[in-house]
């Protein structure tokens, strides 16, 4: 099953070659078959002409320069239109996410799961440095959204997650052009009926550069989206069910 990872990356000049050659190395290491699809969401900075160099040393690395509109999720579903594995991942360029855990996503995925998403707030899971006011907001959000669509799962706006290149054809169209794409892409999942499970993953803070995630603007976006997929589970009866498809 050939792996694809999509990552987005907008002035990322500090940290895409260690985050790019770290998974690189991983993935060459543990023998899978894939593919690092980088999206330059047109960067200001160096990381443009960075991932050129990269090219040249990383021979499973192709990267699109996303001309706009820009944002995080439009660079996402930039990547989501031009993936070529049979199963896709979507990591962040500061290297927050674990290379490593991606291999446990990927094995864990052979058993038969649609998707498969990690956690850092279970038994096993950890956050390194993690900011205390963004925790707040984080468990606050999400605990509002295990609540309101009544689900278990507790870390639905963590990017990082590995999903069946069918269930990114089953959830479009894609709606999001900003982080909320992140609670958009798994609650569609859950809701259209394709099965996931829920392993522990850690997560570091960025070394470099400054976070992309602006908290005060993404609330009534988040809100918008869960409204969205909350009525699409009420009211849709069942259009968009996996086995409708």
């Amino acid at each position: 099953m050939k792996l694809s990872v999509v990552m987005p990356a907008y002035n990322e000049e500090g940290s895409i070659t260690e985050t790019v050659s770290k998974l690189y190395e991983t993935l060459s290491k543990h023998h899978i078959d894939h593919e690092i699809v980088v999206v330059n969401d047109n960067s200001k900075d160096n990381t443009e002409k960075i991932l050129s160099g990269l090219q040249t040393k990383i021979p499973t690395l192709t990267f699109y320069t996303n001309a706009g509109p820009n944002g995080f999720g439009y660079a996402v579903r930039y990547g989501l239109e031009r993936f070529k594995g049979d199963c896709v991942a979507v990591m962040m360029a500061d290297l927050s996410d674990d290379p490593e855990d991606l291999i446990r996503f990927y094995n864990k995925m052979q058993e038969g799961f649609d998707c498969v998403f990690g956690s850092r707030w279970i038994k096993g899971g950890k956050v390194i440095d993690y900011p205390w006011l963004k925790k707040i907001i984080n468990r606050i959000a999400n605990s509002i959204v295990r609540i309101f669509m009544g689900i278990r799962y507790n870390d639905t706006t963590n990017a990082f997650k590995l999903y069946r290149k069918e269930v990114i054809a089953g959830v479009k169209p894609f709606l999001s052009p900003h982080f909320n794409l992140t609670l958009e892409l798994p609650l569609k999942a859950i809701i259209r009926g394709y099965s996931y499970t829920v392993i522990p993953n850690s997560w570091t803070n960025r070394k470099y550069g400054e976070s992309k995630l602006k908290i005060k603007e993404m609330g009534s976006r988040y809100f918008f989206i869960l409204m969205y997929c909350w009525i699409e589970k009420q009211f849709s009866r069942g259009d968009y069910k996996k086995y409708n498809k």
